[in-house]
């Protein structure tokens, strides 16, 4: 394990809209803001559509990254996720996990690795810039997995 201590900077409360690109608007508002990194704490509200990794059937190698996409609809979520920079790509990087439940199915439950989403009616989150130490998210390791690192 790694660690460091934070600075905190900004915090925001953000509301997206009906229809919204959720990752999409995410990154227009860093980019609006300045904000490079940050902690999000936490967000709720639903999503029209949303990609997340998955597969259906056994794992060919449990101990490789999935990245694979399936794909749910007309659900409730929650969840959480940290911003850091891409040096490779020169971008934000966002790494975000959400916990759904379907509304057609009894609130029938996913939990994954949001890979892109579709607000429906709403999406709440509370977002809190990092200004210190640089928060960076190069691919590193066997499976070139983005990382968060500090330095």
């Amino acid at each position: 394990m790694r660690h460091t201590e934070l600075t905190m900077g900004r915090t925001f409360a953000l509301a997206f809209a009906d229809r919204d690109d959720f990752l999409t608007e995410l990154a227009r508002f860093c980019a609006d803001m300045g904000i490079r990194q940050a902690i999000i704490p936490m967000f709720l509200g639903g999503f029209r559509r949303v990609g997340l990794v998955g597969t259906k059937g056994p794992l060919e190698d449990p101990e490789a990254p999935v990245w694979d996409e399936t794909v749910l609809h007309t659900v409730e979520a929650v969840g959480a996720a940290t911003l850091a920079w891409n040096p490779e790509s020169n971008s934000l990087a966002p790494h975000v996990h959400v916990a759904v439940g379907r509304k057609d199915l009894e609130a029938a439950g996913a939990v994954s690795h949001l890979k892109w989403a579709e607000v429906q009616f709403i999406q709440e989150m509370y977002l809190q810039e990092v200004v210190s130490p640089v928060l960076l998210r190069p691919e590193c390791g066997p499976h070139n997995i983005p990382t968060l690192t500090f330095t």
